[in-house]
C-alpha cells in the first residue's frame, strides 16, 4: 500500500531543509509569541489599569504604537544593525530583513566568532537550525518590549506626537547598539559579559533611558503626582500575570533552542519572581503594616529583571539569593531612597523604572558576574573558562569586574542619546502636552475614554442625570469618590 507523504515535504523536503530542528524552531516561535504577548495585550494592560483613569486610554495606546512602529522599523533596517554583519566595534550594518532568500536561509549571526589571542578560533559562529525569519522576529519582540518598558517612566504627560518619532530614533540609535555590543558579535561579546536575556539590553537600558527622557520631558501634572491611583487593579493583575509567565519565552528562548539550558532558565525565573514577590510584600507589612498589590507586582517585576542576566548561568539555590535582593534592594530605593534624594524627586518617573529595571537590572548583571556557574558558562557565553567570583580564581574576579563595566557603558550610552534625541525632538514638536491637555486627559489627547460615567458613551448631563443648582458640586464629589483608592503600603511612584 503506498504511503501518503506529508503535505511540508513536498518539492523535493525543500520546506525541511537537512539542517531544520523542528523542535528548535517550534519552541523559538512559542518563546517569540510568549514575549510578543507580555507586550500585546500584557503591558497594554498592565499601563493601561496601573494609571489613573483620565490616562487609560493614552498609556495603553503609546505601548500599542510602540509594539507597531518597531516592527516595521525592525524588519527595515534595525536587525541587521543589532545582528548583521560588523560595521563598528558596538554597531553592525543596517540593512532590510525582507528578502525571501534571507529570511528562508538557516540562521546565524555572523559577527560571533570567538579567536583566541593567536587568531585561531575558540568559539565558532552562532549558527542556529531554524529559518532566519524566526530568529528576526523573536529578536523583534525584544526590541519592542524595550521601548514599552521605557514608556512606563513618561505616562501622563508625554506629547503623543513626540513619542511617535522618540520610537524609532531611540530604536536606531540607543537598542541596536546595546544590542549588537553585548549579542550580535560586538565588543562586549567578545570580552565575555555575561547578558543572558537582556539585564543589560533591555532593562538597564529601558531603566535609564526612561529616565532620562523623564527628566527632558518634564513632570506630570502636580494633582497627578499627588495622586495617582489605578483605575483597575484586577486587570492589573491580569496583565502582570501575562508578563511573567510570558518571561518563560523571555529568557527560556534564549539558548536559540531547545535545550537543557532553556529549561533551568525557565525554572530560576519563577523561582526568582516568586522569592523577590513574597520578599518585597513582607517589607510591606514589616514597615507600613499591609500588603500591597502594586507592591508585590513590582516584586515581581524587579524578581524578572534581576534574573534576566544571568537566567541560564545560574544554580536554583543562586536564583533563590538573587531573588532576596530584587526584593529588597530596589524595595529601598524605590520607597526610602527615593524620597530622600532631591534629584529622583525631581524627574518624574511615572511608574518607577528606574527602580524595577535600572536597579534590578544593573544588580542582576553583577550578581551574574558572582554566581555563574562554569559548566552552565561553558554551555552559553563565547568566552571559554568564564565562571562566577564565587568559584574562585582571577576569572571570577574578571567577570565581575567585566560586568561591571558593561553596564557602566549601557548607562553612558543611554544617557547621552536618549538626551540628544529628546532634544532633537524639541525643536520639532513639545516634548509635553500642554496644560489644558494634561488637565483633561484621554478625551483631550484622543477624543475616546475607558470607562462611561453615566452610560454606554454617555457623558453626565444635568439635564437627564439630576441634580439641583448643586449639580456641580455633586459631580465634583461624586468624581473625587470614585478616584479614591485604598492607600497600599506601596503606590505608584
Amino acid at each position: 500500500m503506498a504511503t501518503s507523504v506529508p503535505a511540508y515535504q513536498y518539492q523535493n523536503g525543500t520546506a525541511v531543509p537537512i539542517w531544520l530542528n523542528k523542535g528548535d524552531n517550534a519552541w523559538q516561535m512559542i518563546a517569540a509569541t510568549l514575549v510578543g504577548l507580555q507586550s500585546m495585550p500584557g503591558l497594554v494592560i498592565l499601563y493601561g489599569s496601573i494609571v489613573k483613569k483620565k490616562w487609560a486610554v493614552n498609556s495603553a495606546f503609546m505601548a500599542l504604537y510602540a509594539f507597531a512602529a518597531v516592527i516595521i522599523c525592525w524588519v527595515t533596517w534595525a536587525y541587521k544593525m543589532s545582528f548583521g554583519d560588523k560595521l563598528l566595534p558596538f554597531w553592525g550594518k543596517a540593512g532590510p530583513a525582507l528578502g525571501q532568500s534571507y529570511l528562508i536561509a538557516q540562521a546565524w549571526l555572523p559577527a560571533t566568532t570567538q579567536y583566541h589571542k593567536d587568531g585561531s578560533i575558540e568559539t565558532s559562529v552562532a549558527m542556529q537550525f531554524y529559518p532566519m525569519a524566526s530568529m528576526v522576529w523573536f529578536q523583534c519582540v525584544f526590541a519592542a518590549i524595550t521601548l514599552i518598558l521605557l514608556a512606563g517612566s513618561l505616562l501622563g504627560r508625554m506629547n503623543i506626537r513626540a513619542w511617535m518619532m522618540f520610537v524609532p530614533l531611540w530604536l536606531t540609535f540607543s537598542y541596536t547598539v546595546g544590542a549588537f555590543s553585548l549579542w550580535g558579535g560586538g565588543f562586549l561579546y567578545h570580552w565575555g559579559v555575561a547578558d543572558y536575556s537582556g539585564g543589560y539590553v533591555i532593562h538597564l537600558s529601558s531603566g535609564i533611558a526612561g529616565f532620562t527622557a523623564a527628566y527632558w520631558v518634564g513632570p506630570r501634572t502636580l494633582s497627578d503626582r499627588e495622586r495617582f491611583p489605578p483605575n483597575n487593579v484586577l486587570l492589573m493583575l491580569a496583565g502582570a500575570g501575562l508578563l511573567w509567565l510570558g518571561w518563560a519565552g523571555f529568557n527560556g528562548g534564549d539558548p536559540y533552542a531547545a535545550n537543557i539550558d532553556a529549561s533551568l532558565a525557565v525554572l530560576n525565573t519563577n523561582v526568582c519572581a516568586a522569592t523577590s514577590l513574597l520578599v518585597w510584600t513582607c517589607l510591606d507589612v514589616i514597615f507600613f503594616k499591609k500588603p500591597s498589590v502594586i507592591g508585590a507586582v513590582q516584586g515581581m517585576i524587579t524578581g524578572l529583571v534581576c534574573i534576566t542576566p544571568a537566567a541560564g548561568l545560574v544554580q536554583g539555590w543562586a536564583a533563590i539569593v538573587m531573588g532576596i535582593m530584587s526584593g529588597s534592594v530596589p524595595w529601598f530605593t524605590m520607597m526610602i531612597v527615593h524620597k530622600r534624594s532631591s534629584l529622583l524627586q525631581q524627574v518624574d518617573d511615572t511608574l518607577g523604572v528606574f527602580h524595577t529595571h535600572a536597579v534590578a537590572g544593573f544588580m542582576g548583571g553583577i550578581l551574574t558576574g558572582i554566581f555563574a556557574q562554569p559548566e552552565l558558562c561553558n554551555l552559553f557565553l563565547p568566552v571559554t573558562n568564564s565562571q562566577g567570583a564565587i568559584y574562585g580564581g582571577k576569572a571570577g574576579g574578571v567577570q565581575v569586574g567585566k560586568q561591571i563595566a558593561g553596564g557602566l557603558f549601557i548607562i553612558g550610552w543611554n544617557i547621552v542619546v536618549t538626551s540628544i534625541i529628546c532634544n532633537l525632538i524639541k525643536f520639532v514638536i513639545p516634548l509635553r502636552m500642554s496644560e489644558e491637555d494634561l488637565m483633561i486627559g484621554d478625551d483631550a489627547v484622543h477624543g475616546e475614554e475607558a470607562y462611561a460615567l453615566w452610560g454606554d458613551g454617555e457623558k453626565y448631563d444635568k439635564t437627564k442625570h439630576g441634580g439641583g443648582s448643586n449639580s456641580d458640586d455633586n459631580l465634583h464629589h461624586y468624581a473625587t469618590d470614585i478616584n479614591k483608592t485604598s492607600s497600599g503600603a506601596t503606590q505608584v511612584v
